[in-house]
């Protein structure tokens, strides 16, 4: 079966020239649907400007992205931007929640773009936030919601569309502990549902949640293991 996500020889250079910096360098990747995969690096390891490619944000400068069986490798701006809406539901770090729209508003802002009817629009986003279970709070703005309930609403508009691919980055970098495991238990269960979720992180501990750990290191790909390869080599290490 054709994976979801296929990369291939991916180049990505700034400051052409005496002064190159290769935050990607040549790495090569795929991903079925339904995996669980965390990308794991530190700063300045180019797992950022990984995420920027898969998310569609950025693009190569040279090599193959496919996505959905869609070379999206050198397509330009609007092109990419009619992709992120149609493919990609993205979780970010710092929420990115407007903050006089209620949650259900927020939820709804991304199909508006999608030209979803009124009525399909709020049955979509009153059942993405049943399923990050903030049925409850749909009228609130977020600053009457707290951090984990934020990103929980978030999540809620990432996933509202129904998109192939959840990109969520760094989505527990600012939530205290309690927070952090009610979001991750919530991507398990996106998982569990049939999503494929791609989750960047420099945080070990988060990236073992995922069935698959990335780990990139000087814009190159250092490993790539299943949870069960990594729990082999861990025992053959004893």
């Amino acid at each position: 079966m054709e994976p979801l996500i296929h990369i291939e020889n991916i180049m990505k250079i700034y400051n052409p020239g005496e002064n190159a910096v290769h935050a990607l360098d040549g790495i090569s990747l795929d991903i079925a649907t339904g995996e669980f995969v965390a990308i794991i690096g530190q700063s300045g390891s180019g797992k950022s400007t990984l995420m920027n490619i898969l998310g569609c944000l950025d693009v190569p400068t040279s090599g193959t992205y496919i996505l959905s069986g869609q070379d999206v490798s050198n397509l330009d701006d609007n092109a990419l931007s009619e992709i992120r809406n149609q493919q990609i539901g993205f979780i970010f770090q710092g929420f990115n929640l407007i903050p006089n729209l209620t949650a259900l508003e927020n939820v709804e802002l991304p199909l508006i773009y999608r030209n979803v009817p009124t009525s399909e629009r709020h049955e979509c986003a009153v059942e993405a936030l049943k399923i990050v279970g903030l049925e409850h709070r749909m009228r609130h703005k977020p600053s009457e919601l707290s951090g984990g309930q934020q990103q929980r609403v978030a999540i809620a508009r990432a996933i509202a569309a129904k998109p192939p691919v959840i990109l969520a980055d760094e989505p527990t970098g600012n939530l205290d502990s309690s927070s952090t495991r009610e979001i991750m238990k919530i991507l398990h269960n996106l998982h569990d549902s049939g999503r494929t979720v791609v989750l960047i992180t420099h945080d070990v501990q988060i990236a073992e949640n995922a069935k698959r750990v990335v780990r990139i290191m000087d814009g190159k790909i250092e490993s790539d293991k299943t949870k069960e390869e990594g729990a082999l080599s861990c025992q053959n290490k004893q």
